[in-house]
């Protein structure tokens, strides 16, 4: 028998929608999600039909970051994710995040490469990176700051802080708050919305914007992954045992 898929693909109106289907780990990425999602994502890019991406997960979360149990056991993160968490922001369609519930560490690096980000009120939002011993290697402390300011950024990551869906809103880190039962609805007529528009132009402003909001993004992503790669390879722990969390 087949293995279920781990990301639900619905086309209709011009829009993707790609669904994170692993509720039990809350959405964490393994290497075989994170296999699913980056072909789930080439098929949206090379699907003529489709302008624009809506990515949303299987309640009771968006995506619990990196799974850690993988993580434990093989010694190393899930195969190609950091890669994948740092495609979603190259796409050269528009991308929509339906944020449905907690999403945390590398989730959350996931949606801030995500172009627009609508919350329920089941939503927050947290980096514990700090808690579980591992450094970022998807962009947190290059983008972060650049949405919510240096110092809410700063004080999420080294303490865990928490945003609720309210706090993300007023910081501006989600555009819209909807009810939980609107949330996919929501995202998908903004995805419909823009499938309306031209699509040369929506994808060259998306360069664009890309290309100005991003102009010293390079140097502070640089900075993070030689950061975590000069830490592994003077043989730190980036996953003491003590801090290790499991899913599920």
């Amino acid at each position: 028998m087949a293995a279920a898929s781990l990301v639900r693909y619905d086309a209709r109106g011009g829009v993707a929608c790609l669904t994170l289907d692993r509720p039990g780990a809350r959405n964490a990425l393994n290497s075989a999600l994170v296999a699913e999602l980056d072909a789930a994502l080439t098929r949206a890019e090379q699907d003529p039909e489709i302008a624009a991406i809506v990515i949303t997960g299987s309640d009771p979360a968006f995506c619990a970051g990196l799974d850690i149990r993988e993580f434990n056991a093989t010694g190393r993160p899930p195969v190609g994710a950091s890669d994948l968490i740092l495609r979603v922001a190259t796409l050269t369609k528009p991308t929509i995040g339906a944020v449905n519930g907690p999403v945390t560490t590398g989730g959350l690096e996931l949606a801030l490469g995500i172009d627009i980000l609508v919350a329920s009120e089941r939503a927050t939002f947290a980096d514990t990176h700090a808690s579980v011993g591992i450094l970022p290697g998807g962009g947190m402390t290059a983008r972060l700051p650049r949405v919510i300011g240096p110092r809410l950024a700063i004080e999420m990551s080294f303490t865990g802080r928490v945003l609720d869906a309210s706090e993300a809103l007023h910081h501006g880190l989600v555009t819209h708050l909807v009810q939980h039962e609107e949330l996919v609805a929501t995202a998908q007529a903004i995805g419909e919305t823009i499938a309306s528009r031209n699509p040369s132009v929506v994808q060259e402003l998306k360069r664009l914007y890309r290309v100005s909001l991003d102009g010293t993004l390079a140097g502070g992503l640089e900075h993070e992954i030689s950061e975590r790669d000069a830490r592994r390879a003077r043989g730190g722990q980036l996953l003491p045992s003590s801090d290790r969390v499991q899913l599920g």
